[in-house]
């Protein structure tokens, strides 16, 4: 290691440790081991600060995101919008370097990772999408897509299922353009992994179909690291991990223990630390000039790497107009002119069809007029039906069964790492619409990774079949009583149960058309039948009036497959006196988003309302005063003796809108959405 990347080096690790310190919270540990590394991938990595979201840059992420001052630190040093003052702010209230790296509030972070192994997930995405990016553009004369992927990952992310989950389908799809780094320091929170992690990880990676390299001496070997780079991508049909023994905490005096790991070094230590690499122990934050002078030598080989590739795209456009246009619409985050007038659109004469196919049809439609789609199921497709007839799918060419310009991806049993899958697609940019199925009660199996679409703005689709009790014989195993109540309270996540073809079309339409929000679409094994009074226009403000009175005595809201059971118990509550109106509420965040006026308009004061889903009630008060609903597990049976066990028929609807009415007469009734906050 010559003496400039040896004070670089030091650099890294110390503005790491300054960060912890002034913090006094943080993770200081890996940093000390994991410098060298990042230096050496960093030098080697093309990107440029001033342009965070070129479309060809190397894609960097740190799983272990706990680790995260060592990547703040290298973003500040590179010259990204990052500030030592920034690091001094290291997980205070509203700075730009929180406690976990935050795609959507740190210029240069690619994913949000914090949960161990979602960005080994995520890093597996990123190189699905570019090997799909690059093989439906790239042209014998233009190489446009050439990134790498590379992936910080602990013995944590390890241990984490999900990380052999993505791992074992990354192995299978042959993705060279993947490369991680294990970083092998034996510490966990608990101690030394000898306590519970004793498993042979480069013989499983092999087994996964991974090249695997190892670098002994990781706390020094800069070379050693940098050769193993270089070797890796020498292997083009196999992602590769690489094996880096490292010393947690490098240099201090806990060096090798856990103690190291999730705590500020102590005063003294950090003295003696910055002796040790030749800093003033005094000083804080130091970043010596000539360090600045040389990493702002690769920051301007790599700006000379994009102004050179900028050419070549305008070149390509030149010679590709289409094509070229339509990366650049792409890049750009449009989506093509009038593409939702493909959308298909119903009346009552049509017959009644389940949403999950009505979902297949939607699908069909749209997919060759949006070379951004690109999806695949959980090892479902005959169930969920998301793959179109004229699909190809996404493999490596050498295995026969499809190529890398394919768009449906064959998940396998993986539904947490499809979800993480899922969110690495989104980040990598070309404005990919990306969507995975299962059934919805299978979404749970990824709720981690779900979650981190809503927290990173990640606008991916949840095709969730199977979406109740109508599903029948698998029984309370399959039957997701508690699924819908538990997303639609996770900020940020529209949660779609349409109600017949028109509201499966809104669904998609929003869905597609979201950027910062990922979608749910809840879809039924059961015919439902097509509704009077619905449209793609009124069911895209998320609820709406189906049936309507001028002065009703109840409002019946429902979603779904209930909608339809309500329509026909209106009808019977007519017989009997009494004026019910129906509403359908396929996605509460949409309809929460209209003005008060209209959601008013929809559930008016002066009108008990009682909301019927087969589900939990948990959630409905928000919007109804009296709720109806499936507050146990399910029960093994025909789809339609289990809704007559549980009373969900017109009849019992209306039983219940009766007795909601009775209880009402003579009260003054507020809307549930009449509040003070």
């Amino acid at each position: 290691m010559s003496s400039i990347e040896q004070k670089t080096v030091s650099t890294i690790r110390l503005l790491a440790v300054d960060a912890v310190s002034a913090a006094n919270s943080g993770h200081p540990g890996a940093p000390l081991g994991l410098a060298p590394a990042a230096y050496a991938v960093w030098q080697k990595m093309k990107f440029n600060p001033q342009d965070t979201k070129w479309i060809n840059r190397d894609r960097f992420v740190l799983s272990n995101g706990h680790a995260c001052a060592l990547l703040y630190s290298l973003l500040v040093l590179y010259g990204y919008d990052l500030s030592v003052e920034d690091l001094k702010q290291f997980r205070q209230l509203n700075s730009k370097t929180p406690g976990h790296p935050e795609a959507t509030d740190v210029p240069g972070v690619e994913v949000t990772t914090g949960p161990l192994g979602q960005g080994i997930g995520n890093a597996v995405g990123l190189a699905i999408a570019q090997n799909q990016f690059a093989a439906t553009y790239n042209k014998p004369d233009y190489k446009l897509s050439d990134s790498y992927t590379y992936v910080f990952l602990g013995d944590g992310c390890l241990m984490e299922g999900i990380s052999s989950e993505v791992s074992s389908l990354a192995g299978h799809l042959q993705l060279g353009n993947l490369i991680a780094f294990w970083d092998d320091n034996r510490i966990s929170i608990d101690g030394d992994t000898a306590v519970a992690f004793t498993e042979d990880v480069v013989a499983r990676y092999k087994a996964y179909g991974w090249h695997v390299l190892e670098v002994a001496k990781g706390d020094t070997d800069l070379e050693a690291i940098s050769q193993a780079v270089e070797d890796a991508k020498k292997v083009t049909d196999k992602p590769t991990l690489i094996r880096l023994v490292t010393t947690i905490g490098f240099g201090s005096l806990a060096q090798g223990t856990h103690g190291v790991h999730g705590a500020p070094l102590k005063a003294d230590d950090v003295k003696q630390l910055k002796t040790k690499f030749g800093f003033n122990p005094e000083e804080s934050f130091q970043i010596p000039s000539e360090v600045t002078q040389h990493l702002s030598e690769s920051v301007k080989k790599n700006q000379d790497v994009q102004a050179q590739w900028n050419k070549l795209f305008a070149s390509y456009k030149e010679k590709y107009p289409e094509l070229g246009a339509e990366i650049q619409r792409r890049i750009d985050g449009k989506l093509p002119e009038g593409w939702e007038k493909t959308l298909p659109t119903y009346t009552t004469s049509d017959k009644p069809v389940a949403t999950r196919k009505l979902s297949e049809i939607v699908l069909e439609k749209i997919h060759a007029d949006l070379p951004e789609l690109i999806g695949g199921s959980a090892d479902l497709t005959p169930s969920n039906l998301t793959r179109t007839t004229d699909a190809v799918d996404f493999q490596a060419p050498s295995t026969g069964l499809g190529d890398y310009s394919g768009r449906y991806i064959r998940y396998g049993v993986r539904e947490h790492g499809m979800g993480a899958i899922m969110n690495g697609i989104a980040a990598f940019g070309a404005n990919y619409k990306n969507y995975g199925g299962t059934f919805l009660n299978f979404v749970s199996y990824a709720a981690g990774a779900v979650r981190l679409s809503a927290l990173s703005h990640h606008p991916v689709i949840w095709v969730a079949t199977h979406d109740s009790i109508g599903l029948g014989e698998d029984g309370p195993t399959h039957q997701p009583i508690e699924t819908l109540a538990h997303f639609r309270a996770t900020p940020n996540i529209s949660v779609w149960r349409p109600a017949d073809g028109n509201e499966t079309s809104a669904a998609y339409k929003s869905a597609i058309e979201s950027t910062s929000t990922p979608t749910i679409i809840a879809l039924t094994r059961q015919n439902l039948p097509q509704l009077e009074g619905s449209s793609i226009e009124v069911a895209s403000k998320g609820g709406y009036t189906l049936i309507k009175h001028e002065k009703p005595d109840v409002i019946l809201v429902a979603s779904g497959s209930e909608v339809s059971i309500s329509v026909d118990a209106a009808k019977q509550l007519e017989s009997q006196g009494i004026k019910a109106g129906v509403v359908s509420l396929p996605d509460f965040h949409t309809f929460d988003k209209q003005s008060l006026a209209y959601r008013l308009s929809v559930l008016p004061d002066g009108v008990p309302i009682m909301s019927f889903e087969v589900m939990s009630t948990f959630g409905w008060s928000k919007y109804s005063h009296e709720q109806f609903g499936l507050n146990r597990f399910g029960a093994s049976g025909k789809g339609p003796e289990i809704y007559k066990f549980f009373e969900f028929t017109p009849e019992g609807v209306a039983e219940r809108a009766a007795k909601t009415v009775q209880f009402y007469k003579g009260r003054e009734v507020v809307s549930p959405l009449n509040t003070a906050f």
